[in-house]
């Protein structure tokens, strides 16, 4: 095998695992023997140095691993300050749309519209600041209630709740009919 494609492997090997790997493991995934894959790493740490790379392999005992060099450091702190950007599945908008609808209300209470758990799709509304504890019910266990934030309005361009947009009734007897259909379906099963 050519040593290029012998340092891809390797290279593809320490970026995928991430965490250090012992060069035998290394010398057997490659087929080659220790000396021979200890060779090709330290090559590949010299092309790293030399070529002014953002990636470095460092050597730990008997197993190397890919790292970021020092010198990006202030290039990667500069992305994780960056605030991410919230990506709403399908799991989430119909959360979040039943919590916007029926405020306060608690995860048992969206679980029983819903029909699934919901604990992860919440959660998740609640770190994008798009959902927040409104406080408890007066009912056994106390369950949390929930509510939109002002974040919420401002994602969704609305200065109220009551500016979201109103189903007609002919679209909310759909909706039901559906909803029976698939209960009945469920049940069936």
């Amino acid at each position: 095998m050519k040593i290029e494609k012998l340092e891809g492997a390797i290279e593809a090997i320490l970026f995928t695992m991430g965490d250090s790997v012992e060069v035998s493991r290394i010398a057997r995934a490659i087929e080659q023997d220790v000396d021979t894959t200890k060779k090709l790493i330290h090559n590949m740490m010299d092309k790293y140095q030399s070529e002014d790379r953002g990636i470095a392999i460092i050597e730990l005992g008997d197993s190397f691993q890919m790292c970021t060099k020092k010198e990006y450091y202030e290039y990667l702190i500069r992305v994780a300050m960056q605030p991410k950007k919230a990506v709403l599945t399908d799991v989430m908008l119909e959360t979040l749309s039943i919590i916007a609808y029926k405020q306060p209300v608690t995860k048992i209470e969206i679980e029983k519209i819903r029909g699934v758990k919901s604990d992860h799709a919440v959660n998740k509304l609640v770190e994008y600041n798009l959902v927040k504890e409104l406080g408890r019910m007066d009912a056994p266990g106390r369950p949390i209630l929930f509510g939109t934030t002002e974040e919420f309005l401002r994602c969704f361009g609305v200065q109220a709740l009551d500016e979201l947009p109103v189903l007609n009734p002919v679209q909310m007897e759909e909706f039901k009919e559906e909803a029976q259909e698939e209960i009945q379906l469920r049940l069936n099963v």
